[in-house]
């Protein structure tokens, strides 16, 4: 049934919302539902200050903390700082969550996420924020052995000296740092590179987008797994995607 000819305004606005006419009707809640996703987006950048606010895992370096699927809302890094946030980067180390008590994701320190080498068209990682190193430090005397592959001084590894200063990262399920050539290959981390924090996870709802594979800017999460050079086996980068996170 169609609208009277002579309907008003507000006669027409009322037609619309309550008709049944079956067009008419698809359209309404199509359009109800856009409404809702955009003010729940909205809703959500508010809160984050970072957009898109919500990123979908795509591999499995972050695990068990995160897992492949999982849909991770982050925040910008500056807000809700944690104890022990080195300067005013709104970051916390894991070295430094060990001494204050703050964790995320299970362990001591901020998961973030970041742009390899300052790279925006590179895709984004998310891995854990382990220390922080100034400019020319040897910081290999500051690295747990474990995490620094075979070399065994300063000369021998990777970013050391560090060229600038910034922070040492490491996915939680990679044998070692990304700034010695596991997971990620990437410099020490410039606070500028970073984009935001993992604060929250919903388990495998991030599935959804990783199963239709909506084509997203490079710039937004991408998770991919890339080998690396004196990488442990289970070493790979975590990447973002508009709704997916490489870990």
């Amino acid at each position: 049934m169609s609208p009277p000819d002579d309907a008003s305004p507000r006669e027409l606005l009322h037609w619309l919302r309550t008709t049944e006419d079956e067009p008419v009707a698809i359209a309404r809640e199509i359009l109800t539902t856009a409404m809702w996703a955009v003010g729940i987006g909205l809703l959500l950048f508010a809160v984050s200050g970072v957009w898109p606010p919500m990123v979908a895992v795509e591999s499995g370096s972050m695990e068990p903390q995160m897992e492949r699927g999982d849909l991770i809302f982050v925040m910008e890094e500056g807000r809700f700082a944690g104890d022990g946030s080195y300067a005013d980067t709104g970051v916390v180390t894991y070295r430094a969550g060990q001494n204050s008590g703050y964790s995320e994701f299970n362990q001591p320190g901020d998961v973030i996420i970041f742009e390899p080498n300052g790279n925006g068209q590179a895709v984004p990682i998310i891995h854990r924020a382990m220390f922080w190193v100034e400019d020319g430090e040897n910081w290999y005397d500051e690295a747990n052995p474990d995490y620094v592959g075979t070399a065994t001084n300063c000369e021998q590894l990777t970013n050391c000296p560090a060229p600038h200063a910034g922070f040492i990262t490491k996915g939680d399920n990679n044998g070692g740092y990304d700034q010695a050539s596991f997971g990620a290959h990437t410099a020490p981390v410039k606070p500028s590179w970073v984009v935001g924090k993992a604060k929250l996870k919903i388990p495998w709802l991030g599935h959804v987008r990783l199963q239709f594979g909506i084509a997203t800017p490079p710039e937004l999460l991408e998770v991919k797994t890339h080998p690396v050079t004196n990488s442990a086996p289970n070493s790979t980068d975590s990447t973002i995607n508009s709704i997916a996170v490489s870990a």
